[in-house]
């Protein structure tokens, strides 16, 4: 209860000095955004838990040390002890339009192939798994479905049905379907239309999916018409545009973020692949300034990512402390920071629960 005295520290003290600590993402104070719980005066003994809008938060530790520091201001208090928890936001239009467990989806697209733009998918999901968040990915690349290969899983991996439901296998704590689980190695998809929207809808609703902050959908490369049924047949919570530095290919990646904003898909950023002596660097961040979207990371060019993927071994899974996992950590947090403050500045049409 607020204002319970215990000693001569109060909670409604304790409130009022973090109601002076702001997220940093969010601009506001940690108690307007109702970020604070369970706390606990005993004596100068002051305990509290923030509740992040993602276990995958960039600025953890800079909100401890500023609630630290606030409350320790308060008089009588001679020691603060912080936890956290996180509660990710869902986007309500799934939930209204799909029914599925999901809260958040995330597609990951490129304006062309060759680009690394399923490496970035799957290293982006495996580290937003490690940083605690629970998470998918679904291979939307109907036409040449790799997830399978580079998260080391094979058709006999899938586990049988449950209630008419494909159940997706897990690996490196990741929920996993894609088309290559059900059609024979080599053999080519040429679906279009409805066969092709109706073939990625039911990769969403006839999954059993379990509850899943975030979805990470590998997007077939180019604007064809995967990238026009997925808008159409899923609220997609934003969009990741993966780049390699050069302009050809950043001229085709802008084509791809046009796309997605013709089909009201929001952005969430750019992320510039490859980088190094081959490709050069500094094209993707360039182009994110001069398309005023955010330039989620870069990630270099190294033979260990390539080796991970063709071997079923995401790097940030099997090397975490590596230059260029830590490079794919980074990018999680962006996206999941990124994902929590769209979520708070949602139009009232596109709520957000």
């Amino acid at each position: 209860m607020f204002g319970k005295k215990n000693g001569n520290v109060t909670e409604k003290d304790i409130l009022a000095a973090l109601s002076t600590v702001q997220e940093p993402e969010l601009h506001n104070d940690l108690v307007s955004l109702k970020m604070i719980k369970d706390i606990h005066i005993e004596g100068g003994q002051v305990g509290f838990t923030i509740v992040l809008t993602t276990p995958a938060c960039p600025l953890r530790g800079q909100m401890e040390r500023e609630a630290q520091a606030a409350v320790m201001q308060v008089p009588g208090v001679e020691q603060v002890a912080v936890k956290f928890d996180a509660t990710v936001r869902g986007d309500a239009r799934i939930a209204g339009r799909l029914q599925i467990p999901i809260k958040n989806i995330v597609a990951v697209a490129s304006g062309k192939g060759g680009v690394g733009k399923s490496t970035v998918a799957v290293n982006l999901a495996v580290a937003l798994a490690q940083q605690g968040a629970k998470v998918g990915i679904l291979d939307a690349d109907i036409y040449g479905p790799n997830i399978p290969t580079m998260m080391g899983l094979t058709a006999d991996d899938l586990p049988d049905p449950a209630d008419g439901k494909l159940v997706p296998p897990l690996a490196y704590g990741v929920e996993v379907i894609s088309m290559g689980f059900l059609i024979p190695p080599g053999q080519a998809v040429i679906w279009r239309g409805p066969m092709l929207h109706g073939a990625i809808r039911q990769l969403f609703t006839d999954v059993a999916w379990g509850e899943l902050d975030y979805l990470i959908v590998d997007m077939p490369p180019g604007t064809g018409d995967a990238t026009l049924t997925l808008a159409q047949s899923v609220p997609v919570t934003g969009g990741v545009i993966v780049s390699t530095p050069q302009d050809v290919a950043l001229e085709d990646a802008e084509k791809g973020l046009v796309a997605f904003q013709k089909l009201q898909v929001p952005i969430l950023g750019i992320v510039e692949n490859m980088a190094g002596d081959i490709f050069g660097e500094g094209g993707g961040e360039r182009a994110a300034k001069r398309l005023h979207v955010p330039f989620l990371g870069r990630v270099y060019l190294d033979r260990a990512i390539r080796e991970g993927g063709d071997g079923g071994r995401p790097l940030v899974a099997v090397d975490p402390g590596s230059p260029q996992s830590q490079a794919f950590q980074a990018l999680a947090q962006a996206v999941a920071a990124r994902v929590s403050v769209m979520s708070f500045q949602a139009a009232p049409e596109l709520k957000i629960i």
